[in-house]
């Protein structure tokens, strides 16, 4: 069968449209021009997911992370960054890119979230067209947020977890509303500020960001970047439905190699 086939019945899912303006999506290295057999689903493209799909035999990526993310001036193999591209092309594997439109769509990723630490009642964070939104916001069984951050550790299963906040006592508000947007979405603060939230969990919170956060009345939570990992799971499982569904001859293959930068001793 063609990629093109697959990448099709993916966005009748998620249609690239709704990305927000000027995102990287949609197929970013190859064809989808061309008979596939094996299809990858991955976080991001480095060195490790490069060999894994090069061992695997792998055909076409389907990844949230672009790996083009900033202007190419060269080719030029001793780069390391462009040795990623060089190999990609080299082995005629197609890159689809799935960024926030993933992010945004009905039962997509920040969703899932959502769905995995009890968070209901949701809406989205940010309007970015009719209907729909970044991030999302809804209601927690009321708790304090101490026990909230400890939960988000456990169903993230983080080696540890940032919590923005100034005093021990802190630990022992009372919270009920929480706003949440994968990745790094610390700009939509003030969005999960006006919609009500207690909490706000995103990834990558810059010093100063938090203290702002806090000095607007707003306990966050720092899970990293990484926690988007669930993509991986979600999308491979997605692409397993329409492939029994439609009968598909292909495999899926969710990615194994380890992408993220920090660990915490």
């Amino acid at each position: 069968m063609l990629a093109s086939e697959v990448t099709n019945e993916y966005e009748d899912f998620c249609p690239q449209e709704i990305s927000m303006e000027g995102d990287s999506r949609g197929l970013q290295i190859g064809t989808l021009d061309k008979d596939i057999q094996r299809v990858m689903v991955a976080l991001d493209i480095r060195e490790e997911t490069v060999a894994e799909a090069i061992e695997n035999g792998v055909d076409l990526i389907i990844v949230k992370h672009a790996p083009i993310f900033r202007p190419i001036k060269d080719l030029v193999a001793s780069r390391s960054q462009n040795q990623i591209y060089i190999d990609l092309i080299k082995h005629d594997i197609a890159v689809y890119v799935s960024h926030t439109n993933i992010d945004i769509v009905e039962n997509g990723l920040n969703d899932w979230f959502c769905q995995m630490l009890g968070i209901e009642e949701t809406t989205y964070l940010q309007e970015t067209g009719p209907g729909r939104g970044i991030g999302r916001i809804g209601n927690v069984q009321p708790q304090n947020f101490g026990d909230f951050a400890r939960h988000v550790k456990q169903v993230f299963g983080l080696d540890s977890l940032r919590l923005v906040y100034y005093q021990e006592t802190d630990l022992q508000k009372p919270i009920s509303r929480v706003a949440i947007c994968g990745g790094s979405g610390q700009s939509f603060y003030k969005d999960a500020l006006a919609k009500g939230a207690d909490v706000y969990i995103t990834g990558d919170i810059y010093y100063h960001t938090a203290q702002d956060m806090l000095s607007d009345g707003l306990l966050a939570l720092d899970p990293g970047h990484h926690i988007e990992v669930l993509f991986v799971e979600k999308i491979s499982a997605l692409l397993t439905q329409w492939k029994a569904e439609k009968g598909w001859t292909i495999d899926i293959v969710p990615s194994q190699a380890s992408t993220n930068p920090f660990h915490h001793i």
